[in-house]
């Protein structure tokens, strides 16, 4: 993959140079094996946070990049290019930093933020419930106050939670209220008595991250760890989501930018009769609906960064995104496959890799339906 890419700065363009460079030598390699043997690939994570890579859509002041967010997105493009799992637990990662930088008061950023962003912690999101996915607003786990005020008790269960039980921390959700507006956020610590985790889910795709349920029997967070106001959770989970969907949309198309390389690298080899398959005018249509497809996606997550750099309201903008780039990556993944043919139904070739990867992408950080729901509800609400 070698995008020709529109960078703001000579300092982006090294960037991405120094990513591909590290994806090239630190994933590329590697993820074949691990995603084969469903196994976790230890220090990983590590190596791009000690290259900044874990950070860099937040302050430098407290050890981040300070890149915009178009940028961000690139890097992620890049990573997801080379191995999907890893991209999306870096946009995860990101996503889980959001609550604390966006909400957290001075003191708790002074303290929490720098070893999350360098990476030393790596992050976990976990918002969803066995009841409660796409419907954020009804779940159960509690968060009760104790006695004396100095500590919540967390008792209940989440689950679909990337990098479970290999997080460093949780931005977790949990009820402190009944309603909607009785639902809090807190920065809980991986290592905590009496949070427990699950097996890891057998996936279709992804499977060298676990995602896992989890377990919280009492355990305690000193009250400090709440970040915002109580009942604030969702606001904070609705905000941080909406950073998340452009993580999604940009891993999509990466992993869809990786299924048009193979498709085209494959079609400048093959031949029947005669000929390279890709000058077969059948073939060289789909392969150009492909390309036109992936460039689309990425224009819409580009615009909506900017929309979200320039400060402008984005949340519209990165659910289309989301939605428009991930089903494009499900499009490209089954048409990689069809070109093809039976050596793409193959372990033989990633593109069937791609494809079970592209699945998931629709489903996560909200379905493609909830997406179409947000588009829908803005819209009515902007003809009011």
């Amino acid at each position: 993959m070698d995008v020709d890419r529109l960078l703001p700065t000579p300092e982006a363009a090294d960037l991405i140079a120094l990513t591909r460079e590290i994806a090239d030598k630190e994933l590329a390699p590697r993820v074949d094996e691990h995603e084969a043997a469903e196994s976790y690939p230890e220090g990983l994570f590590t190596t791009l946070g000690q290259a900044g890579l874990l950070g860099l859509a937040y302050p430098e002041e407290f050890g981040g990049g300070g890149q915009p967010y178009e940028v961000y997105l690139q890097v992620l493009e890049e990573l997801a290019a080379r191995w999907a799992a890893v991209a999306v637990a870096t946009s995860v990662h990101t996503l889980a930093c959001h609550p604390l930088h966006a909400f957290g008061t001075p003191e708790q950023k002074e303290r929490w933020l720098p070893a999350m962003l360098a990476g030393e912690r790596v992050g976990g999101y976990s918002l969803s419930e066995p009841q409660a996915g796409s419907d954020a607003a009804a779940l159960a786990c509690k968060a009760e106050r104790t006695t004396d005020g100095s500590a919540y008790r967390i008792t209940g269960n989440k689950a679909w939670i990337t990098h479970g039980g290999k997080a460093g921390f949780y931005s977790l959700f949990a009820r402190t209220a009944p309603g909607s507006r009785g639902i809090s956020c807190f920065l809980a610590p991986g290592a905590t008595s009496g949070l427990t985790f699950g097996k890891p889910e057998r996936k279709m795709g992804l499977q060298a991250v676990p995602t896992t349920s989890a377990h919280w029997d009492g355990a305690l967070l000193d009250a400090d760890r709440r970040i915002g106001e109580e009942g604030q959770g969702l606001q904070i989970a609705f905000s941080a989501l909406d950073c998340g969907r452009l993580g999604i949309a940009a891993c999509a198309t990466g992993l869809a930018q990786a299924a048009l390389d193979a498709a085209v690298a494959y079609a400048n080899e093959r031949t029947t009769f005669g000929r390279k398959i890709v000058d077969h005018q059948g073939l060289g249509f789909l392969l150009a609906d492909m390309a036109a497809a992936v460039d689309s996606a990425r224009a819409t997550y580009l615009d909506a960064a900017r929309r979200r750099d320039l400060g402008r309201p984005f949340g519209r903008q990165a659910s289309a995104a989301k939605l428009i780039a991930t089903d494009t990556a499900m499009k490209v993944t089954t048409d990689a496959v069809q070109v093809l043919g039976g050596y793409g139904y193959t372990r033989d070739f990633p593109v069937e890799r791609y494809m079970r990867e592209a699945k998931i992408m629709q489903i996560f950080e909200g379905t493609n339906q909830i997406q179409r729901l947000v588009i829908s509800r803005q819209l009515s609400a902007a003809a009011h």
